[in-house]
């Protein structure tokens, strides 16, 4: 009688490590994690990115359950390539592709680790998928930092009702910013601007090409670009004393060389980055069929030092930017 009792309490004791185990998401696949991190380029707003998106993991998973293996790609294509080659042959569980050239690397690289891209503005655009209906399917999703464009459009002649002509100014090699930019242009057209778009293929033009666009436009716009968000001192150092002002498409452009903005929070969205990679994880979500997701409340700021040295009165409904 006694080994039945005793037999019954360890079953019952089974039994209860199985459903505490099971209700703890951490522990459902593995003790430990080991997610790969692809980071285009240093700058603001992806810094941003990827620390909310660790931070999501850690608070999900628990730190002792999540090691990351981030590594940054200076700005170029190839590395991005490089390392998400490397990302695989580690065979980690999650790949996160911060900015569009990393989640074309990434989801080059493999079909069957999950990757996640963060920081990427159309994803259509991104992957060479026509009427993209919001989930790519497979093995990649991820969040969207796509602005309302017809907002930040709007923004600029709310801003500057008086002037005549726009200058656009972004990466080439970027296709998301000329997604961005075909669309403001549409827009100003419409509220009857002239709109001149100006190009530049990496960090060496940038200078000659903001001082061209600077002396035929009244107002600049640059959407969220990662070339122009990492060399944004050198655009300043042309416009500001030209007196051109400047509208981004993100809080960190607008920081360093511009007045104002209808921005995400990088941070906030990265966090929703890594609670889509802690469902996928632990086997709560599947990612081909995972849709991507968006910041849902983009604020209007703007820059009170350069507004300042250029004179410009913002008006009520903008935030200031800290710092």
């Amino acid at each position: 009688m006694k080994k039945k009792i005793i037999s019954v309490v360890l079953a019952a004791a089974m039994v209860m490590g199985i459903a505490s185990c099971t209700s703890d998401p951490a522990s459902v696949k593995k003790d430990k994690y080991l997610v790969g991190i692809c980071q285009l380029v240093q700058h603001e707003a992806l810094d941003a990115a990827t620390s909310g998106f660790k931070q999501a993991l850690i608070d999900k998973l628990g730190a002792e359950h999540v090691e990351f293996d981030e590594q940054n790609a200076s700005g170029d294509s190839a590395t991005a390539t490089i390392i998400c080659q490397n990302l695989v042959s580690e065979n980690v569980d999650l790949i996160m592709a911060n900015a569009t050239p990393a989640l074309q690397a990434a989801s080059a690289a493999t079909n069957t680790i999950p990757v996640l891209g963060t920081s990427v503005t159309e994803y259509g655009v991104a992957l060479g998928i026509s009427d993209f209906t919001g989930t790519v399917g497979g093995n990649v999703s991820g969040t969207s930092d796509l602005p309302p464009l017809d907002e930040q459009a709007n923004m600029i002649t709310e801003l500057f009702p008086d002037c005549q002509t726009v200058g656009i100014i972004y990466c080439s090699a970027e296709p998301n910013s000329k997604y961005q930019a075909d669309n403001v242009k549409e827009c100003l057209e419409g509220a009857g601007k002239q709109v001149n778009v100006y190009t530049f293929a990496d960090s060496n033009d940038i200078t000659s090409v903001t001082g061209e666009a600077c002396n035929n436009c009244d107002v600049l716009y640059i959407p969220t670009d990662n070339t122009a968000a990492s060399c944004t001192e050198a655009i300043n150092n042309v416009a500001l004393p030209a007196g051109v002002p400047i509208v981004a498409g993100e809080e960190g452009i607008m920081r360093g060389c511009g007045v104002a903005t209808l921005s995400i929070d990088y941070y906030g969205l990265g966090y929703t980055t890594g609670e889509m990679a802690a469902k996928i994880l632990t086997g709560e979500a599947d990612i081909s069929t995972m849709a991507i997701e968006y910041y849902p409340n983009p604020v209007k700021k703007y820059n009170p030092t350069i507004c300042e040295q250029l004179g410009i009165t913002i008006p009520e409904g903008y935030e200031a930017a800290e710092g």
